[in-house]
């Protein structure tokens, strides 16, 4: 029988070959809104960077990463296009689009969720937002605090999310004491129980 392998000796050897096998990083793989409309709405240059490390020209790369990626966006791209060197080019299928535009158009109305279904996994999220210490001068950072706070609430709830939001003033004990302190200066009879 073969002895076995602890974790930490599977996840030493994973990381091991996933340190040798370098020559596309996840950085290599990026996918690009096209600069010019004639590329089509998308552009992946992948092709470039990757023919050398796996000895073939970027053309043929290329053609390998179409056709792995074919069956994966027929449903809603053209064929893609292999420009020039390398560049892979893709364009949305008008039919698609048009479809996607429909089915958002009829549910647009009030409460609508333009075609989106809620999360699946709906979960609780808190979100802390702005906080700003009072007894110190407020400032535009917490009102850009606040506007993001705002919209990943927003963007969370329409999601499908419960989303509590939070949003506690810092530091009372400061206004607190100041106020006590006024108090006994100018209305000491209010902090006794008897005349209070």
């Amino acid at each position: 029988e073969e002895p076995k392998m602890s974790e930490g000796e599977k996840q030493s050897i994973l990381d091991a070959a996933v340190a040798a096998a370098k020559p596309f990083s996840e950085l290599d793989t990026a996918v690009t809104a096209a600069t010019k409309a004639e590329f089509g709405d998308y552009q992946c240059n992948a092709a470039m960077s990757l023919a050398k490390n796996v000895g073939m020209s970027p053309r043929d790369c290329a053609a390998k990463i179409v056709e792995g990626l074919r069956p994966y966006i027929a449903d809603f791209m053209d064929e893609p296009e292999i420009a020039g060197p390398g560049f892979i080019n893709l364009r949305f299928k008008e039919e698609y689009l048009a479809n996607a535009v429909k089915s958002m158009s009829e549910d647009a109305g009030p409460g609508g969720r333009l075609a989106l279904p809620p999360v699946s996994n709906k979960q609780k999220i808190v979100i802390d937002f702005s906080s700003p210490n009072i007894a110190k001068e407020m400032h535009v950072g917490h009102l850009r605090s606040t506007i993001i706070g705002d919209t990943l609430a927003n963007v969370l709830t329409f999601a499908g999310h419960d989303v509590v939001r939070l949003n506690h003033i810092g530091d009372w004990g400061t206004q607190f004491g100041m106020l006590v302190e006024h108090l006994r200066d100018e209305y000491p009879a209010a902090l006794n129980k008897e005349t209070s």
